[in-house]
């Protein structure tokens, strides 16, 4: 699908008037801390308006701990720190401005900013921090930092948190990915379960308008730091990856995360935009694995997930699907490029440290038939009666997913393998990966707060990220558990970082044990690209300065983006 058709034209000639109708109901909201100030006012140069990818409507849900939120993350409910796994420079200092451990790891002192006030005028205090990393302890459904530390509050802008074993890894997490809610509001409902439709936060914005389409987010004239000069942030849900091209196209659209044609001529295609590339999240087929939590299908025998993994063509999926954004990726999960130093981590034991980029099916049938699977006439393998036939869940409109699905498809039914995809809202995908209600998803695998495979290996592998199917989890949706592999978790946990002998060793058990398992079967690193309006907006990313992930997916960086960029106003 080309823009310069006639019916791309047709096409984004409509979804201008769409989106222009939604991004001026946008601009005449207001909240109650801006309706006064001519400065904060909201007009159109200065409202950003994006597509996060979301197709169909939205669900209110602002609850920053929910695994269905939909947004606030650093936006509304701000961190104690900025943590950025794309940049090694200190942490930047948010509802925190300083933090020491002692010697042995087990202590963090943590001084916290005065004179911030929450958005409904109750000021924010130590105390705010500290009920937040108690609630998460208490409630594990929401704690997906896995928070075991005791935080105790020294006064109003100081607090400490005592741990039983060293946890010098879990600083990133605790500064930089758990939002600090306030306890004025919070101490009275359910955190697993109230969606906080009116949320309150510390940050620079604020919920002025919802609606299922559409919803915005207004600049705090009482922020802290300031008030943005991004004085809205206009989010919008539209029918998929062609929409936003077309949006693009259009103009209406100022910043996205997706595909588009000819991703390497975006700024003569669609002027006035820019493009930025980031090698960053692996893309896999997630699989419902663990029969012992109550999965079910041909995917849960570990010889289809490894037949599956030698069947694909990888540089065809990369070719077709991703226009060869996309490059190598480690069945270890450990990233491949230079820039994030994780490739020497890979085990020396690991036989195939880089997963092929050529299919064999050949190889993947021999796994299937010593596994006793048999091929029928119609060329594909069943056993016990049960066709190897599997389903692949995908968010309708993510096209080029779907495209790779469509290729992936042809590529292992020439190694005697059925799959179909299951196209859905993001909602009923989110639902269905979250309870084990699937058989496949394709997905990708974040890389956690900092650059470390640690980080990745704890949330998508630990037992304590995952349950039985049935019960919603946000993280380890494979229901992926191994005792070797929580024990080395845990021994990484308690060793110093510049320790790398001792972190190398237990690397290896894990590598080892998810290779052998592939829980999430490993297709490539997903070069994740963005389009941004360049000509509205200055102080973008670019490779130069990273200084933060620039998918406007990505909480909390995104955050940092809208409070870096000043409207030019074109």
């Amino acid at each position: 699908m080309f823009l310069h058709s006639n019916r791309g034209r047709k096409t984004a000639l409509a979804v201008a008037a769409a989106l222009a109708t939604l991004a001026l109901a946008g601009c005449g909201s207001s909240n109650s801390t801006s309706s006064g100030s001519k400065s904060n006012a909201v007009t159109e140069a200065n409202t950003l308006v994006g597509f996060t990818g979301q197709a169909g409507d939205y669900q209110s849900n602002f609850n920053p701990y929910s695994p269905s939120q939909i947004g606030g993350i650093g936006t509304i409910y701000e961190s104690l720190f900025f943590v950025t796994n794309v940049s090694t420079k200190a942490y930047k200092p948010l509802l925190g401005t300083s933090y020491k451990w002692n010697s042995d790891g087990t202590e963090l002192s943590i001084t916290t900013r005065s004179g911030v006030k929450w958005s409904d005028g109750k000021p924010f205090t130590a105390n705010d921090v500290a009920f937040t990393l108690n609630l998460l302890k208490k409630t594990a459904s929401i704690n997906t930092i896995g928070f075991n530390g005791t935080a105790k509050v020294t006064d109003d802008t100081h607090l400490t948190i005592a741990f039983k074993n060293p946890a010098f890894l879990s600083g990133p997490n605790i500064l930089g990915r758990a939002p600090i809610v306030p306890e004025h509001i919070w101490k009275s409902i359910n955190p697993a379960t109230n969606v906080m439709a009116k949320p309150v936060g510390t940050g620079a914005y604020v919920l002025s308008d919802f609606k299922p389409q559409a919803y915005t987010l207004t600049a705090n004239a009482d922020y802290w730091g300031g008030a943005p000069k991004v004085k809205a942030v206009r989010f919008l849900s539209l029918s998929g990856n062609q929409a936003g091209a077309d949006g693009l196209a259009a103009g209406t659209i100022d910043w996205q995360t997706g595909p588009v044609p000819d991703i390497a001529k975006t700024s003569s295609i669609y002027p006035g935009y820019e493009a930025i590339t980031i090698p960053m999240n692996q893309v896999v087929l997630s699989t419902c694995s663990n029969t012992a939590l109550g999965c079910t299908g041909p995917q849960t025998d570990v010889k289809v997930r490894e037949a599956i993994y030698y069947a694909l063509d990888r540089d065809q999926v990369n070719a077709l699907s991703f226009q060869n954004t996309a490059s190598e990726v480690s069945p270890t999960f450990a990233l491949l490029g230079s820039q994030f130093a994780q490739k020497d981590t890979i085990s020396s034991k690991i036989t195939e440290p880089i997963a092929p980029m050529k299919a064999d099916p050949s190889k993947a049938a021999a796994i299937l038939t010593a596994d006793g699977w048999v091929k029928g006439s119609d060329g594909i393998f069943a056993k016990n009666g049960e066709k190897l036939s599997l389903t692949v869940q995908v968010v309708a409109g993510w096209t080029d997913y779907i495209t790779a699905i469509a290729a992936m498809a042809q590529q292992l039914k020439k190694a005697g393998i059925a799959i179909v995809a299951a196209q859905s809202s993001w909602n009923e995908w989110t639902d269905k990966k979250g309870k084990g209600n699937y058989q496949l998803a394709i997905d990708s695998l974040g890389q956690g707060p900092a650059s470390d495979p640690y980080y990745l290996y704890s949330n998508y592998f630990g037992t304590a990220n995952t349950a039985k199917v049935g019960t919603s989890v946000s993280l380890n949706v494979a229901r992926f558990s191994d005792p070797d592999v929580d024990a080395a978790l845990t021994a990484i946990a308690k060793t110093a970082p510049d320790d790398t002998s001792a972190r190398q060793a237990q690397f290896d058990i894990i590598q080892q044990k998810i290779v052998d398992d592939m829980p999430y079967v490993a297709v490539l690193t997903g070069g994740t690209t963005s389009e941004f309006n360049a000509k509205k907006f200055t102080g973008w990313p670019t490779l130069d300065d990273l200084y933060a992930f620039p998918a406007i997916w990505a909480s909390p960086d995104n955050s940092q983006i809208y409070k870096a960029l000043t409207p030019t106003g074109k």
